[in-house]
Formats: C-alpha cells, structure tokens, sequence
C-alpha cells in the first residue's frame, strides 16, 4: 500500500468516525426543550385553562409570534451586519464594536417583548394556575446548565 492510499484510508476512516459522533451526538445526547416550550406545555396541557383562557392566549400568542419574528429578522440582519463589518476591519475595530452594540440592543428588546408575552399569558390566569406559571418561570430562568 502507498502513501496516497494509506492517506486516503485514514480520511475514510476518519469521515466515517465524525459522521458516526454525529449520528450519537442527535440520538442520544438531546438538548433540554427551550424555557418557552415548557411553559407552553404546562399552559395547554396541565393548568385545565377554560375556553376563554385559551382564547385569549392564543391571541397573546399570535401577537407575540409575529414581534418574535420580526425580532429575529432584525437579529439575522444585525448579524450579516456584523459579519460585513469583520470582514471589512479584520479586528474589533469601530464598525465592529457598533454592530455588536446594534445587536445587543435587538437581543434586550427580545427578552422585554418576551418577558411582556410571559406576564400577558399570566394576567389570563386564575389564581392557582398564576402561582404554578410562577413556580415554572422561576425554575425554568434558574436551571443550571448541564
């Protein structure tokens, strides 16, 4: 066997290798679901909301879904910004520090509009239901990372 051969083999045998880390990185080794799908779940699924409950949030949550959107875009623009600026300095110079400041501005107005959905979808609640949501936002902002 030559040395192509041989160089070959260990980029197979390699290629092999990270596409199998791949395949048992997505079967087994699975990300906790996002704070907000958790809180959904608890809303639809375990605090027995009545139907005006779930109409009013679904309408709290149709609004929000579009804000959500359109802070994202902002974000994915705020990030081609940032790319561009890198490209063009090639450092952390003024362009650069300004669109990450650009960037973290779109990031807060994302936690506020969403923490105002969070407190919106609270306000629907009896009660007894508010103190559960309560109980889960609070877990789900002070779990630990694994």
């Amino acid at each position: 066997m030559n040395n192509r051969s041989r160089y070959l083999l260990v980029i197979l045998i390699a290629f092999g290798a990270a596409l199998a880390g791949v395949f048992v990185g997505r079967s087994y080794i699975v990300p906790p679901p996002p704070v907000e799908s958790e809180l959904h779940k608890l809303l639809h699924q375990k605090l027995d909301l009545d139907s005006v409950q779930e109409t009013k949030i679904e309408a709290i949550e149709a609004q929000f879904a579009i804000q959500r959107q359109a802070l994202e875009l902002e974000l994915r623009a705020d990030n081609a910004r940032l790319a561009q600026a890198i490209q063009t300095e090639h450092g952390y110079g003024p362009q650069v520090s300004a669109a990450i400041d650009h960037s973290h501005q779109a990031m807060g107005e994302l936690q506020k509009v969403t923490l105002e959905h969070i407190f919106a979808m609270r306000s629907v609640l009896r009660p007894e239901q508010a103190a559960r949501f309560d109980d889960a936002v609070v877990k789900a902002l002070t779990v630990e990372a694994k």
